[in-house]
């Protein structure tokens, strides 16, 4: 492996623990957590390595966040907390699923798109991506048609099925509905916003990228 690909895993393996660290702080009444505003970076490392160094090397690190965030879920499955492990069975098989898929998905999107104007790739492959992350995370972890698990596994988030008003003002729908709605809202904001460092970061990295 090519030292020049060491920033981009190292950044990746930084952005997961981070993440799953500051999952754990809530904000805004719950509705989001920390960690909320971290992890789409993720997608940012990932399409800057694929700017940059082409389709291999940042699924090389995509795998490499993959295998940091696998460490993160069983250190935190052993970690107790007053109603359980910090990170239940179902938390860590949806984490684990959404992120692989999700990147894997954002990293062939972008390629798709590779050779039109700058900000065009990063932002369908991140939206994209960020979509279907939201989508298999939040309905994995927590979706009560998903039974596959069993009831041991579901009573870790059951408290996710309370019936609440949507978004704290709109007619009732599950808190997981929810949650998931409102980390959506946060990566689709951190999509536009990252075009600004993704623009700064290629262009010093490999100034002839066609960037313009």
């Amino acid at each position: 492996m090519q030292r020049s690909y060491l920033p981009g895993i190292f950044a990746m393996a930084a952005i997961v623990v981070a993440s799953n660290i500051l999952v754990q702080f809530l904000i805004l009444d719950g509705l989001l957590t920390w960690g909320a505003f971290t992890y789409p970076l993720a997608f940012l490392v990932t399409d800057i390595m694929n700017r940059v160094y082409g389709v291999g090397p940042a699924r090389k690190v995509v795998f490499a966040g993959f295998v940091t965030g696998v460490i993160c879920s069983l250190i935190g499955s052993q970690i107790m907390l007053e109603f359980g492990p910090a990170v239940p069975l179902r938390i860590a098989v949806a984490s684990g699923t959404a992120f692989l898929v999700a990147q894997l998905t954002d990293v062939t999107v972008f390629n798709r798109f590779r050779g039109g104007v700058w900000w065009r790739a990063p932002l369908i492959s991140t939206l994209i991506g960020s979509a279907l992350d939201t989508a298999l995370f939040f309905t994995i972890a927590f979706s009560a048609s998903v039974t596959v698990f069993g009831p041991s596994a579901d009573a870790a988030i059951n408290w996710a099925w309370e019936a609440v008003p949507f978004m704290n003002s709109g007619p009732a729908a599950p808190l997981w509905v929810t949650l998931a709605f409102a980390d959506w809202l946060v990566k689709l904001s951190l999509a536009l916003i990252a075009l600004i460092p993704f623009r700064v970061i290629v262009q010093r990295l490999d100034p002839a990228a066609r960037i313009a």
